[in-house]
C-alpha cells in the first residue's frame, strides 16, 4: 500500500460551467452521423461454437471505426450484450471467450486502434496529449464518442436483448466503462471498471511519474505557459465529471500499489458515482493489474453473469 492514505485524497478537478452544454453538443454532432453498422464474417477466426465478425460503424467527425463482434453459433431468443472497451496501448481483444459464456460480445476499437488507426493515429505516447491545450479539439473528444457509438452498435443488433447489456474494461477501458455507463445511464444494465484511467488527470500527473500520465508532464515541461489551457481542456474531458449520472449496478477495482493510475484517483471517482448499487474492491498488494491476478476476474464474472443471466455453451 502507498505510504499515504488514498481514501483521504481530494481531487482538484473542477466541472467547467459549459460541461453539460459541451457534451450535449458533441453527442448531437455524433448522432447526426448515420451509424451505418456493418458486419463481415471472418470464417478463419470462427469456431464450431462461435461466429466471429469484423465490425465497422461511423462515428464523430464521420470517421469509420472498427471492432470485433462474436456470438454463439447456436442460440435461442435474444442474447445479453457485453461491450468490452480497450486499454491505452492494448489492441481490442477477440472476445470469443465471452461468446462461449453466452454473450453477444463486441470488442470496440476506438480511433487510433486496430483498423481505425488509418484515420486517426497520434500514437503511443501521443494520444493523451493530442491537442491537449485546445479544449474543443482534444483527441479524447472523438475517442469518447466512438465508445458511445460502440454501445449503440451493440444495442441495435437484432439478436441482442437491449435491456441486458453490460460494459467492462480496465485502465483506459475502465474510464470508457464509466463514460458509457454515464452517457447511456438509462440503457446500461451493469458495469465493471478496473483501475480507471483519465480520472483526476492533472492530479495523476503529479502523483506518478509513469506513462501515460508522464506525457502530460512532458508536454508542460516544453510548454509551461499552456498549463491553464491544459487544465481547462482536461477538466472538460475528465471522467470524474461524468460519473454522477451513473444509475446501474457497478463494481470498481483498484490496486493500492498502482503507479500507473494512482489509487487516490480511483477512490475519488468512485465517491462521485451516482449509483446507489456500487462497490469498490481494493487490492493491497496489487499494482495496475488491480486484482486480476488474485481472483478479481472471478468476482467480476459472477457479478456480470448474476445480472445478465447468460447461458454458457
Amino acid at each position: 500500500m502507498t505510504s499515504r492514505d488514498p481514501s483521504e485524497f481530494v481531487s482538484s478537478v473542477r466541472k467547467p460551467d459549459d460541461f453539460d452544454e459541451y457534451w450535449q453538443a458533441t453527442e448531437a454532432e455524433t448522432l447526426a452521423v448515420p451509424l451505418n453498422p456493418r458486419l463481415q464474417p471472418v470464417p478463419l477466426r470462427s469456431t464450431p461454437d462461435v461466429e466471429v465478425f469484423e465490425a465497422r460503424y461511423d462515428s464523430y467527425g464521420g470517421l469509420e471505426i472498427a471492432g470485433w463482434y462474436c456470438r454463439p453459433r447456436n442460440f435461442e431468443g435474444q442474447l445479453p450484450g457485453y461491450l468490452f472497451v480497450p486499454g491505452y496501448v492494448s489492441e481490442p481483444k477477440l472476445p470469443t471467450d465471452l461468446a462461449m459464456r453466452g454473450y453477444a460480445a463486441f470488442s470496440a476499437a476506438p480511433r487510433n486502434k486496430l483498423r481505425s488507426n488509418g484515420v486517426f493515429n497520434p500514437g503511443y505516447p501521443g494520444l493523451l496529449t493530442h491537442n491537449i491545450d485546445k479544449r474543443t479539439e482534444y483527441g479524447y473528444r472523438g475517442f469518447y464518442m466512438d465508445a458511445i457509438r460502440a454501445f449503440d452498435f451493440l444495442s441495435g443488433l437484432d439478436e441482442v436483448d437491449s435491456s441486458r447489456i453490460c460494459v467492462q474494461g480496465g485502465s483506459q477501458g475502465g474510464a470508457l466503462t464509466l463514460l458509457v455507463a454515464s452517457l447511456r445511464a438509462d440503457q446500461v444494465a451493469c458495469a465493471s471498471a478496473g483501475a480507471p484511467y483519465l480520472c483526476s488527470m492533472m492530479d495523476s500527473a503529479s502523483l506518478t511519474r509513469s506513462y501515460p500520465y508522464e506525457e502530460i508532464n512532458d508536454f508542460l515541461r516544453l510548454h509551461p505557459d499552456r498549463e491553464d489551457a491544459v487544465r481547462d481542456a482536461l477538466d472538460l474531458h475528465d471522467i470524474h465529471n461524468f460519473v454522477d449520472r451513473i444509475e446501474c449496478p457497478i463494481i470498481v477495482n483498484i490496486g493500492l500499489m498502482d503507479d500507473v493510475c494512482p489509487p487516490e484517483t480511483g477512490f475519488a471517482v468512485f465517491s462521485q458515482i451516482g449509483s446507489q448499487d456500487k462497490k469498490l474492491y481494493t487490492y493491497e498488494d496489487c499494482a495496475h493489474d488491480s486484482g486480476s491476478g488474485v481472483g478479481h476476474d472471478k468476482v467480476m464474472q459472477s457479478f456480470l453473469d448474476g445480472h445478465l443471466n447468460p447461458v454458457a455453451l
